[in-house]
């Protein structure tokens, strides 16, 4: 069964840094497509950025030049460096990874809150 495991988020001052983490487990195969979405209250689940296993890398534009997805191929881990954070970037992030199959899996989420 795969399952995407996320770690990192929390509470953090505007101006402050945090980063995300993701492993998928259960899997031997390697994903082509990882990435990060968020979704704030009331709002729908938006793409934050994402990584091929080529190094390709898509961002959305409120946080270009703030954020930095990376990713271990081999561990099948992403991660999410976010930096100079805002408050209206506090929302739930949820791991996504995309097989060969184009089957799309979620991790559960973590809590990223930015306030002074």
């Amino acid at each position: 069964q795969v399952q995407l495991v996320e770690s990192g988020g929390g509470l953090v001052q505007p101006g402050g840094s945090l980063r995300l983490s993701c492993t998928v487990s259960g899997s031997s195969f390697n994903f082509p497509t990882m990435g990060w979405y968020r979704q704030a209250p009331g709002k729908q689940r938006e793409p934050v950025a994402t990584v091929t296993r080529d190094g390709d890398t898509n961002y959305a534009d409120s946080v270009k030049g703030r954020f930095t997805v990376s990713r271990e191929t081999t561990k099948n881990t992403v991660h999410l460096q976010m930096n100079n954070l805002k408050p209206e970037d506090t929302a739930e992030y949820y791991c996504n990874a995309i097989n060969i199959w184009r089957v799309s899996y979620w991790g559960q989420g973590t809590q990223v809150t930015v306030s002074s």
